[in-house]
């Protein structure tokens, strides 16, 4: 398995080729391995990347397994699969895709947001069913419309700006809350989600996962939103308390939701499911193949880049970035 030279890099999860990653390193596929115990145990002290492929956790027990290991290149913009504070402890630098999925998670917000508003999903239910051409019911037309409503942005980083560019474009007001308040931007700022929520009809979340994130769209938010309230996620699940929004969902305390993300993927609650005022997306925002070969292509770039002695090409900000 030792090819001469070339830094040995663990991924940890499928993603698309790049047929570049096993002419430069070698690589070692942890889905193929027969037990990881035994891989580590002959091979975890030559490691010195992780290329952290799509969903699977890396955690303490693993970094700490790979004495060697210099950097992690994570698959996907967001990077709280990975256990951030031990990289940071053990020196390891962490970098991520920004940019690349930007815009195709905000096409996929503002397709939740219509399709929510609009009923679409229940429209077509309708129409597979027979019934517009039965005629044993009518289709009841929306109760909402996109017309005159507020849309309020949790989280107005990369993909936060792009969806309040769509946004605009659609004659629609925009505000945001952030943990800080943004220069010479054109959109209203509020200084808490309580705040924004009262102020707007519509929420749209783009928040990142993590500690930092967690549950803070909370009851008192999802209440301050109201009975006419629209609320879509394109970030994380774990930002929002799930049962809050269920239960809000399901009494009508909240009109409808749109949700990309779940608290516990792939099996979100059921009682999501089970409710006819939600439209639900297997965690699809950035889902093309452009895309995705876009991310694995980043993977392998800031591998390249760091092993060749030039850094990290796009480093979160917390962690180490220093060259080999």
């Amino acid at each position: 398995m030792n090819n001469g030279l070339r830094p040995h890099i663990l991924m940890t999860a499928a993603m698309p080729p790049v047929a570049a990653f096993d002419e430069r390193f070698t690589v070692h596929r942890l889905w193929e391995l027969p037990n990881l115990e035994t891989f580590l145990a002959k091979f975890g002290e030559h490691v010195s990347g992780l290329a952290a492929g799509p969903r699977y956790m890396v955690e303490a027990k693993l970094l700490e397994r790979l004495p060697k290991l210099k950097i992690i290149a994570n698959y996907g913009a967001g990077y709280d699969k990975i256990d951030i504070d031990t990289a940071h402890r053990l020196g390891v630098t962490v970098t991520h895709t920004p940019d690349i999925l930007t815009e195709e998670c905000a096409d996929t917000a503002i397709g939740l947001l219509i399709s929510t508003v609009r009923r679409f999903r229940q429209a077509e239910d309708y129409l597979r069913a027979g019934h517009w051409v039965d005629n044993t019911s009518r289709m009841p037309p929306s109760t909402t419309s996109l017309r005159g409503r507020s849309i309020g942005i949790v989280g107005l980083g990369r993909i936060g700006k792009a969806i309040a560019r769509r946004c605009t474009a659609m004659a629609l007001d925009v505000s945001y809350w952030g943990r800080t308040k943004q220069a010479n931007l054109p959109y209203t700022y509020h200084n808490s989600l309580v705040e924004l929520a009262t102020a707007v009809d519509t929420l749209i979340v783009a928040l990142p996962g993590g500690s930092g994130t967690r549950a803070v769209v909370n009851k008192a938010v999802i209440a301050a939103l109201g009975p006419t309230g629209v609320f879509v996620n394109v970030g994380r699940g774990t930002t929002v308390d799930e049962p809050a929004l269920i239960d809000a969902l399901r009494y009508r305390r909240l009109h409808a939701a749109g949700l990309d993300v779940f608290m516990n993927e792939p099996t979100p609650a059921a009682e999501l499911a089970a409710l006819d005022n939600v439209v639900l997306l297997p965690h699809i925002g950035s889902a093309t193949e452009a895309t995705w070969q876009g991310i694995a292509q980043s993977v392998f770039d800031n591998l390249q880049s760091w092993f060749d002695g030039n850094g990290p090409l796009t480093p979160i900000p917390r962690t180490a970035a220093s060259t080999t």
